[in-house]
């Protein structure tokens, strides 16, 4: 089972950006399709968005056009770039395998990193 570590959160201005990062263990990392996940309080874990190994995206409609997901897979780091924050991003943000990019986590989660949106 592959480990993954993300990084990144904080607390910002809504309006702001961030960047979260995923390293992961696996020199396997090139050859899984990857998505990012975030829980809010009170609420079950979402599909943020994912991108296959050939680079193809895919993302939930609150987050297009602000949210940006890439992968270099020579670090075996994912990214998640996000721009335009809103109150309703807080949550925290994982990573995960995904089976395809309209999910479907595999069940290996990091330890999450905190993303907090406030004026």
């Amino acid at each position: 089972q592959v480990q993954l570590v993300e990084s990144g959160g904080g607390l910002v201005q809504p309006g702001g950006s961030l960047r979260l990062s995923c390293t992961a263990s696996s020199s396997l990392f090139r050859l899984y399709v990857m998505g990012w996940y975030r829980q809010a309080p009170g609420k079950q874990r979402e599909y943020v968005a994912g991108i296959s190994t050939d680079g193809s995206t895919n993302y939930r409609d609150s987050v297009k056009g602000r949210f940006t997901i890439s992968r270099d897979n020579a670090k075996k780091t994912l990214y998640l770039q996000m721009n335009s924050l809103k109150p309703e991003d807080t949550a925290v943000y994982y990573c995960t395998p995904i089976r395809t990019l309209r999910g479907d986590s595999t069940g290996s989660w990091g330890q999450g990193t905190q993303v907090t949106v406030s004026s």
